[in-house]
């Protein structure tokens, strides 16, 4: 799984410190998130927001839904790369960048999920009728 360049700074506001976080030149709000980067097993979110780690908006003070903005699909040798910034409903501050990944290895569908909100995961699904992972022998 991909990792994203993070790099924290202290910034301040007249109500409260908060955390920024930089991902591909964009501010994420460690602040806004009960836990950084859960771990999430196998649960990877290509859409949608994990609201129950959302805390409430460090700028505005509010618990409200999300806006999903920037939404971009792209390929890159055969991956499918889906990426989207989570904002608040609000005052539009930038909460967190969403990427999700999907690719077929071999006999396999392989899913990761990166966010600073709806956490890390990874998951790997057979294309085959039985998983070979699962098959037992009968010696």
């Amino acid at each position: 799984m991909r990792q994203p360049y993070l790099s924290s700074r202290e910034v301040s506001s007249s109500r409260k410190r908060w955390r920024a976080f930089h991902v591909d030149l964009v501010a994420m709000c460690g602040d806004c998130v009960e836990k950084e980067y859960p771990n999430r097993g196998n649960t990877c979110l290509e859409n949608g927001s994990f609201l129950l780690n959302f805390t409430g908006c460090a700028v505005c003070s509010k618990r409200d839904f999300m806006l999903i903005t920037n939404k971009s699909l792209k390929e890159e040798d055969g991956e499918e790369i889906v990426t989207y910034d989570h904002l608040c409903k609000n005052c539009h501050h930038v909460i967190a960048r969403h990427e999700y990944t999907f690719s077929i290895m071999d006999e396999f569908q392989e899913y990761t999920m990166l966010c600073l909100l709806c956490g890390k995961a990874e998951d790997t699904i057979s294309i085959l009728p039985d998983d070979p992972r699962q098959m037992t022998l009968l010696f």
